[in-house]
């Protein structure tokens, strides 16, 4: 059976290290003799269960690990399930039990180094490359043994689209991409033609032919193709390696470019440049019979290049750059792949490599994501095959993998640090010390030890890197990428521990550590008052013209976003109060070019467009509470009243909120279908208009909103998985697994300390 494992480490393995002793790690092993008859079997039913219901609710619920930390902890929920009838009154008791429910049933889910495990998966293009590097390297029976490569199998047949294609996500229509290389995963992992679940095989290889075969495939899986030897590199646009060459004064430079989109590209160019391609085997010739509709040899690669199946196709080249691609193409490369100019390229690809490594010791081989990993690792593997490079690699892989009763998939990285600060202040608005005391120290610990305490090795500036000393990442400490919303959300939770007694909830943090995490923040606002996510947005947007990933927008350079700007006023706010002197005119000019950027990035409607959550119900959530917390009122901000209309006008009859992730690449708010809510986006939405005042004008809108939440939670305390509630890059969604228990519990928290002991509690519901 499987099992999850917390700050798991071998500090004798050469081969892997850490800077924190591997706090926030989590991995999944495999125990054939862990676990009961009667444990395996609930996990079995949870399986089947997830199978029966695949096309209705595309989450799955995390279960696995779920089951397996409240059996540890002998969890048994003790509180009795309360409910509010039609035309009953939700009174303070009813409202604080299930907060109570709630929140002890949170709190038995928390790892023993302090942190809140979860998914953070979704897409389904993730996974597949980093089968097909280990098929490539020659690692797949050993990383990947039987009871990996079954639970592999079992996520690609549970998220089978009904027509037999696979999703950009788990929610998302059949596309050429994901399609074809779940396809090609299912073949390596020992599939034939015709097998599969459900004919998974032959039903996916039927989607792809009938939309004229892998020739329309887009950019980022032409590549992988062509590594896989199922493409010829002809067939794809030039990644020329010597633009790491490139002068910094150019606007098309490396330091120019997004972090995640440079640090893709950077091993694509290596392997491009050296036109590397997998051994032939049987497979990859049976594949190029299976996946084209004309004989291989006989394709004129040329002439696929700009091809991309409609149903991937989301931000469409440009005319001027199809022109630079083609320019590259002819006269560039003949060029480049020639003496004396190949000298040139033997150079870039040095450099190239150089940068490689760099960013896989600055990240403890984990690297800033998924895409990166298995690049990265595959560009280690070409450069020597045996080299140590490679093997801190393949020790990582673990930290990427998640186990649910959908199966293996993996993770675009942890959400470690992310969920346990939301975590955690769901948890202190609870105020439930005396009952949940030994959580929140645990908690706090974490957070601090999770701190990242350096900046990047040597002289990161000319490895494009930008600060990091005083940041939180995305995951843990060991990742190392600075992110703004993250440092935000971890400064305020130091914030809110240092006010509360350091016998319950531990010593709090030096005030120099608090200081770097300003400095931080300070660091990331652009003149326009908006925070970037990673690193300063100083490039032009004109480079978003050149953007090459079809399925993408907003990703060749670094942005300002709503929530990072919101996120940034909270915590500032609040450092303030707390610590008045420290650049006390810079703070608060910050606040108050934060605030305008806010107020300048409203919608028409009133909302805020979310990039990071679904959709614009999570964009005004952070949107309200960032201008609430710098003082701004109902009475004194029109955009937030005009925020707090476009929340009344979209909830629903239930007294719920529930929005459609196409909401997200369409650019405007669309609901779910058959006029659902779904609860995460009601507890945002019900914070949002706490945020405002609402108790204080009209709370009937409030009280039908928690009704709803208290009658939706389970039995233990817990709240039913819902559809998919996070995104990125506009056009794709991921999977936060604990956002169905963080955010309704916050939710009722606030809702108790803001609505109930200010209104009538008397009131009847409507």
């Amino acid at each position: 059976m499987w099992k999850l494992k917390v700050a798991d480490g071998d500090n004798n393995d050469p081969y892997i290290f850490s800077t924190n002793n591997f706090i926030g790690r989590q991995v999944w092993e495999f125990d054939p003799d862990y676990g009961t008859r009667e444990e395996q079997a609930e996990v079995e039913a949870a399986r089947e269960n997830f199978w029966e219901n695949r096309h209705l609710i595309k989450c799955n619920s995390d279960l696995l690990w779920r089951m397996q930390f409240l059996r540890e902890k002998n969890f048994k929920q003790t509180i009795p399930q309360v409910k509010v009838g039609d035309g009953e009154e939700i009174t303070y008791e009813i409202a604080k039990t299930a907060m109570r429910r709630g929140a002890h049933f949170f709190s038995a889910l928390q790892a023993s180094d302090g942190h809140w495990p979860a998914e953070i998966a979704g897409p389904l293009y993730f996974l597949p490359p980093l089968v097909m590097c280990l098929y490539i390297t020659g690692h797949l029976d050993t990383v990947f043994p039987a009871e990996y490569r079954r639970e592999i199998l079992r996520y690609i047949y549970c998220h089978q689209n009904e027509d037999g294609g696979w999703g950009f996500h788990i929610e998302g229509h059949s596309t050429m991409i994901s399609t074809t290389l779940n396809y090609i995963c299912m073949r390596v992992l020992g599939e034939g033609p015709d097998g599969g679940r459900d004919n998974a095989c032959a039903r996916g290889r039927k989607w792809i032919r009938d939309r004229g075969g892998v020739t329309s495939i887009p950019s980022w899986g032409k590549t992988w193709l062509s590594i896989f030897g199922l493409f010829d590199w002809s067939g794809s646009n030039p990644m020329p390696p010597e633009f790491w060459l490139f002068p910094s004064f150019l606007p098309i430079h490396p330091a120019n470019m997004l972090c995640n989109c440079r640090m893709v590209y950077m091993p694509m160019s290596y392997l491009y440049g050296r036109r590397f391609v997998g051994p032939i085997t049987p497979l990859v010739l049976e594949l190029r019979e299976e996946l084209f509709l004309q004989p291989y040899n006989e394709i004129i690669w040329k002439k696929v290049r700009h091809l991309c199946a409609k149903e991937d196709l989301y931000y469409p080249h440009p005319l001027i750059q199809d022109l630079m691609w083609d320019t590259l193409y002819i006269c560039t490369e003949p060029l480049l792949t020639r003496w004396p100019f190949n000298k040139l390229r033997q150079k870039a690809l040095e450099v190239t490599m150089k940068h490689i490594h760099y960013e896989d010791e600055n990240s403890r081989y984990i690297t800033i994501g998924c895409v990166h990993k298995s690049l990265c690792m595959l560009a280690c593997w070409v450069e020597n095959p045996n080299g140590d490079y490679f093997k801190k690699h393949l020790a990582r892989i673990p930290d990427y993998i998640w186990v649910g009763e959908d199966g293996i998939k993996m993770q675009g990285f942890g959400s470690q640090e992310w969920d346990t600060a939301f975590a955690l202040q769901a948890l202190l608005a609870c105020n439930l010390t005396n009952e949940i005391g030994p959580t929140l120290k645990k908690g706090h610990e974490y957070v601090r030890e999770s701190q990242v305490k350096d900046n990047p090795s040597g002289d990161f500036k000319s490895m494009f890197r930008h600060i990091s000393k005083g940041s939180w990442t995305f995951a843990d400490q060991d990742h190392g990428w600075q992110v703004s919303d993250c440092t935000a959300e971890g400064l305020k939770c130091c914030l809110l521990f240092s006010l509360m007694l350091p016998e319950i909830v531990g010593a709090k943090m030096e005030p120099g550590r608090l200081y770097d995490s300003v400095n931080i923040l300070l660091s990331l606002q652009s003149k326009n008052g908006g925070l970037a996510a990673w690193e300063p947005a100083t490039a032009p947007k004109w480079l978003e013209m050149f953007n090459p990933i079809e399925f993408f927008a907003n990703t060749i350079v670094e942005h300002e976003y709503v929530e990072c700007t919101a996120s940034a006023i909270q915590a500032l706010v609040l450092f303030k109060k707390l610590y008045p002197g420290h650049r006390k005119n810079e703070i608060h000019n910050c606040i108050t070019n934060a605030v305008r950027f806010i107020e300048d990035k409203q919608m028409p409607d009133g909302s805020w467009y979310g990039s990071w959550g679904i959709c614009f119900t999570y964009g005004t959530w952070f949107a309200l509470g960032g201008l609430a917390a710098a003082g701004k009122t109902n009475k004194n901000c029109l955009a937030i009243r005009r925020g707090v209309e476009f929340l009344l006008k979209s909830q629903r009859d239930d007294g719920g909120w529930g929005e459609s992730y196409a909401s997200c690449p369409n650019e405007k708010y669309i609901p779910l279908e058959g006029n659902r809510s779904n609860l995460v986006q009601t507890a945002w939405a019900l914070m949002g208009l706490l945020h405002s005042g609402q108790a204080e004008r009209d709370p009937t809108p409030l009280h039908k909103a928690a009704k709803l939440l208290i009658n939706s939670q389970m039995e233990d305390g817990d709240f039913p998985q819902q559809e998919i509630t996070g995104s990125f890059m506009k056009n794709c969604m991921l999977h936060y697994a604990t956002y169905r228990n963080t955010f309704p519990l916050w939710a009722l928290a606030e809702y108790m300390e803001n609505c109930i002991s200010l209104s009538s509690v008397g009131e009847k519901l409507k």
